[in-house]
């Protein structure tokens, strides 16, 4: 396929766009710097753009640390989402975050286009762990654990079992493990308690923690293990 087409593709822009990269000498194959629109590369190429691994497979799965103020959606609405964090070399057409995180809360925010990857993700039958920390402004007791593990009812609603674990002797910071991922829905468990979450921060989707050396609004690809790790 020509180099024009292939970057057009991967990255949702149009050919004029990827011929003046190229033109520019911001596109390398396999290292080299190539200024030739047509050059032939095949699937196994490595391309980059100023610098940034192109990914021209399919389907695509990114890792972000997400800063606070930042929405996740598709469309903002006039306000920046996480999509817009997204270096130049990583953004294609039909990127979706895979799930939702509040404006205000930090951490592992999965991106994606392989949209059967995210409903399998999301979805409260597949049961995919995801792991929070949480700031409280007061402590927990036993008894709010026990409401976590046994199932809280909310709103008229049973929801599924929650791990609850304190991780301070103040018992105001905790570890949240969720089945499921209702609207607001760390915040309205601990609310029903008279407790107000102050900080809230995504640590891990299934058996895969963020990444410790991502800094926050900074991305990278997943390894095949590591999406793996999400759904073992």
């Amino acid at each position: 396929m020509r180099l024009d087409k292939k970057l057009a593709d991967a990255l949702n822009i149009t050919r004029s766009e990827a011929k003046a990269a190229i033109k520019q000498k911001a596109v390398c194959v396999n290292g080299r710097v190539i200024t030739a629109a047509d050059f032939a590369c095949s699937d196994s190429d490595s391309i980059t753009l100023n610098g940034q691994a192109v990914n021209t497979q399919t389907f695509v799965y990114i890792m972000m640390n997400k800063p606070q103020g930042v929405i996740s959606a598709s469309d903002g609405k006039g306000e920046p989402t996480v999509l817009d964090l997204l270096p130049d070399a990583m953004r294609r057409k039909g990127l979706f975050p895979a799930g939702r995180l509040d404006k205000d809360t930090t951490g592992f925010m999965l991106i994606t286009n392989d949209g059967v990857f995210a409903h399998n993700l999301l979805s409260p039958s597949k049961h995919v762990d995801k792991t929070y920390l949480a700031t409280l402004d007061k402590p927990v007791d036993d008894r709010v654990i026990a409401d976590f593990e046994n199932g809280m009812e909310l709103n008229g609603e049973r929801l599924l079992q929650a791990s609850l674990r304190p991780l301070n002797t103040e018992q105001t910071v905790v570890e949240v493990v969720l089945r499921q991922g209702l609207y607001h829905q760390v915040k309205r468990m601990f609310l029903k308690h008279g407790i107000t979450v102050t900080a809230l921060r995504r640590t891990a989707i299934g058996q895969l923690p963020l990444d410790p050396a991502l800094r926050e609004g900074d991305s990278r690809y997943l390894t095949a293990a590591e999406l793996q790790a999400i759904t073992a």
